[in-house]
């Protein structure tokens, strides 16, 4: 089940911010240490505050989602295995991102925001595999349904192609 066009370049545009302002934050997080560590601290905090505004932004996406593309597709029973791990991969976010925010133990922020950096670089596979195996179960249903119309016209000409009266 396609996503409306407007969603899907929102979503698309969200996902990828925050997929730059997060590799960018990586980097500029380990230069903080460098000579320049000023500079890359002020560039990681700027980049920290962005990925989290476009994390709100990304989170109304994902609400607008529910009723418009994951409900309708549960209900029709498509991609559910992909669709499940997008679901359960974007409650990992967060749940992990609100675990950074809060997370009092030093240990337990260093074990979320691993978590959260692993599945944030994740995202973008398992988006492109949800959207390949979408598009092949679709494709196979739309030539399965061809061949189920090709297969019922050939039966109608069989059945009524006799002459009633010749027998």
């Amino acid at each position: 089940m396609r996503l409306d066009p407007n969603l899907r370049f929102w979503n698309y545009a969200a996902f990828a911010a925050l997929l730059v302002t997060g590799v960018i934050w990586l980097v500029a997080d380990q230069f903080k240490t460098s000579d320049s560590g000023e500079t890359w601290q002020a560039i990681a905090a700027n980049l920290l505050m962005l990925h989290g505004m476009i994390a709100m932004a990304a989170l109304v996406l994902l609400g607008a989602m529910i009723p418009l593309h994951i409900q309708r597709s549960w209900r029709a029973g498509k991609n559910r295995i992909t669709g499940a791990v997008m679901v359960t991969t974007n409650a990992v976010l967060v749940v992990t991102a609100s675990g950074l925010y809060y997370a009092g133990s030093e240990v337990l922020r260093t074990f979320v925001a691993d978590l959260h950096i692993v599945v944030g670089l994740a995202v973008p596979v398992l988006i492109a595999t949800h959207i390949i195996v979408g598009r092949r179960i679709k494709a196979a249903a739309s030539r399965a349904g061809s061949r189920l119309v090709e297969t019922s016209v050939a039966l109608r000409s069989l059945i009524f192609s006799e002459d009633r009266g010749s027998r």
